[in-house]
């Protein structure tokens, strides 16, 4: 088959008819006629159906006719590179992109592309839409494009994540909200905002999120739509107005300090910057899952700057021999390629609507906001609307509205009783009642009780629960406990600690344990029985030893075993709807990076709790701390090593023989982690 006769070929099949045929290609139409006998000939099959004085094309036609000009296209491809190859030029690299990568992110990456490669001539196409940059990577007109939307949905172009770009709110600098350094959509409705027209990125972005969160921009006082960026700066400046923008934007006038970004709650997190080309370049490159073709000059260039842009000099995405970072052990900074939660990036065709699914998935999810080691699995998702963007909407989920409901907790034995019930759905608990979550129920009943998905937080240490007592106590160790009486939340961490230190010491049957709920150091002295201290989780010993004047009586951890909380979803519901319990794990990595990156995130929480930041500090570590006595590490791993130490050490106490009946193997199950880490 040779290249001319595929290009008469596709004029006739444009056409369907030889004489208009020969006419557009200045031949006979006896010549046309005789091409298309001969590539019939060659491909031994007909490639037209005569009707008379009418042509169709028949299927093997057809199929040349869709896949045909991919060859003409390669063809002209050749020459072009054999021609800049006779001028001295080793070959052109093109990319398209929308006006903000194009003045902001592009110049610095193509200045050192152009550094590194001097011989390769470089083309920028700006575009003004995302649907003009498509039709461009489809058709070749560019090799490379830069967005920030996914193309996920087209099945021709292949997207590779290259770094993270940050959505945020922009202000004039004397705007009354510009020394706030924290603020939530849900604050701003009375606010005038100004925005981009339709199918612009960050309008897609900002539309798409509020849609998950239940928000609609007619829920604003008053928004202009404007066509371009000049436009929207003087809205900013001069109408002191509310911008949605991405860090590309706006950067002279962020540096000059005439307008100020704010951090939004509904955006604390990047989304992908993708990097996309047409698949043929991608197996050219040997990127989807085959060898590197052998290739032309042409794609050395694409090879060279995918590689740079990931920062792995000569490698490609998904072929370097060094294993990947834990999310949770090298959680983002530098190298692009890294996997660290980020949101979804949105498909650009992809609009903004009200939901029309009659379907609804109701969760309700039982918390210990003030509990600050699980701040992570519950109070941080709920600010940050984590969960409602990770939970699943395509597929069989497509369409479904859900209903989350956020109960607050003093405790874990009220969430315990909560899941028994049906009542609770996702749990964060202590590890006593983490483990009765798993001994109630039918355990003969495969969909019975509960299903451990995640630790959020750990002790190795076992320090994070604690006897208190009053600074004038005459006690000084745990062996004067015996004929005391200890108040302790029932069915909490505490609780199980105490019930340990006590066996252990061989004194729990003398000493008098009663409720908590009506003898709290907040309580005594108002004719309630006397009450010789108090058993406490973190943080409220130290809250009860900052402001009640108490003391510890623990200075070790008697039994040896180490504190940690953990996520629970009832069985019946882990089975149904798998895809959700990975949502909210993938929600709890989110957070947990958020709370490691962010460094007002101690501060946030403490305000959001009403806690002291030095408190919320001092219980949870974040990657700012460098703090030696910080109780609690976050930690998602499951231990079946620290599970087994704690069943035997509880199993051999009175009463609590019950809990070596749980079956490890069935309760936990890690396999919801691994595919939420897969999915980052």
């Amino acid at each position: 088959m040779e290249i001319y006769q595929l290009k008469v070929f596709l004029e006739v099949a444009r056409c369907l008819s030889f004489t208009e045929a020969a006419d557009a290609l200045n031949l006979t139409q006896p010549a046309v006629s005789a091409k298309i006998k001969c590539l019939e000939s060659d491909l031994e099959t007909p490639l037209f159906k005569r009707l008379g004085r009418r042509i169709e094309l028949t299927q093997a036609g057809a199929y040349l006719l869709e896949e045909g000009p991919n060859l003409v296209e390669l063809e002209s491809r050749l020459v072009a590179e054999i021609e800049e190859i006779k001028q001295g030029k080793f070959s052109t690299l093109k990319i398209g992109c929308m006006p903000d990568v194009l003045s902001n992110w592009l110049p610095s990456v193509l200045y050192e592309y152009r550094r590194v490669h001097p011989d390769v001539q470089t083309k920028c196409f700006q575009f003004d839409t995302v649907e003009t940059l498509y039709r461009a990577i489809k058709t070749g007109e560019v090799d490379l494009g830069v967005s920030d939307l996914s193309f996920s949905a087209f099945d021709e172009i292949l997207g590779l994540a290259i770094g993270s770009v940050h959505y945020s709110l922009v202000v004039s600098s004397s705007h009354q909200l510009a020394q706030r350094p924290w603020l939530s959509l849900k604050e701003l409705t009375d606010q005038a905002w100004v925005l981009p027209p339709e199918g612009v990125p960050g309008r897609i972005m900002l539309q798409k999120r509020m849609q998950e969160l239940g928000l609609n921009l007619t829920d604003f006082a008053h928004v202009e739509i404007v066509d371009a960026a000049s436009l929207m700066r003087t809205y900013l400046l001069q109408g002191h107005y509310l911008g949605f923008v991405s860090d590309f934007e706006f950067q002279m006038e962020c540096e000059a300090g005439l307008l100020r970004r704010i951090p939004l709650e509904e955006f604390a997190l990047g989304t992908p910057l993708f990097l996309l080309m047409a698949k043929r370049l991608g197996r050219a490159l040997g990127l989807m899952g085959q060898p590197a073709g052998r290739g032309s000059l042409g794609v050395e260039p694409i090879r060279q700057f995918i590689a740079m842009v990931q920062g792995q000099p000569g490698v490609i995405l998904g072929h370097s021999q060094a294993p990947s970072p834990s999310p949770l052990e090298a959680p983002l900074a530098a190298s692009p390629a890294q996997k660290v939660p980020r949101f979804q990036a949105p498909n650009f065709l992809v609009r903004a609507g009200s939901a029309s699914g009659t379907d609804t998935i109701s969760l309700t999810i039982g918390t210990q906001n003030r509990t600050i080691q699980t701040v992570t699995a519950g109070l941080i998702i709920q600010r940050l609307g984590l969960l409602e963007h990770f939970l699943p909407r395509e597929g069989r989920y497509s369409g479904v509205q859900y209903r989350l409901r956020w109960s607050d907790y003093d405790s874990g034995a009220p969430i315990v009783a909560g899941l028994e019930a049906q009542q609770i759905d996702i749990g964060v608990l202590g590890d006593y009642p983490l483990l009765l979550s798993a001994a109630t129920g039918d355990s003969t009943a495969p969909a019975a009780g509960t299903r451990l998905i995640s630790f959020v937080a750990s002790n190795l240490d076992g320090t994070g629960n604690d006897i208190i007592v009053p600074q004038h106590s005459t006690l000084d160790c745990i062996d004067d406990l015996a004929g005391r009486v200890i108040a302790v939340p029932f069915g909490s961490a505490a609780h199980g600690m105490v019930m340990r230190s006590l066996h252990h010491r061989r004194i729990l049957n003398a000493v008098t344990l009663t409720s908590s709920d009506s003898a709290g150091p907040q309580r005594s002295g108002r004719g309630l029985a006397q009450v010789d201290g108090y058993a406490y989780f973190a943080p409220f010993h130290e809250i009860a030893r900052h402001k009640g004047q108490f003391r510890r009586l623990l200075h070790q951890n008697l039994d040896g075993l180490p504190t940690f909380h953990g996520v629970v979803i009832r069985a019946a519901l882990a089975e149904q709807y798998p895809e959700i319990a990975v949502a909210y794990l993938r929600s709890l990595l989110a957070a947990q990076y958020w709370y490691a990156t962010q460094p007002m995130a101690t501060t946030l929480v403490s305000r959001w709790v009403n806690m002291d930041a030095a408190i919320v500090a001092k219980t949870l570590r974040a990657s700012t701390s460098d703090r030696a006595d910080v109780v609690y590490l976050p930690e998602t791993r499951l231990r079946t090593d620290w599970l087994q130490a704690h069943i035997h050490q509880l199993g051999q106490i009175a009463g609590q023989e019950h809990l070596g009946q749980i079956n490890l193997d069935r309760w936990m199950q890690p396999e919801f982690l691994e595919r939420a880490i897969a999915s980052l």
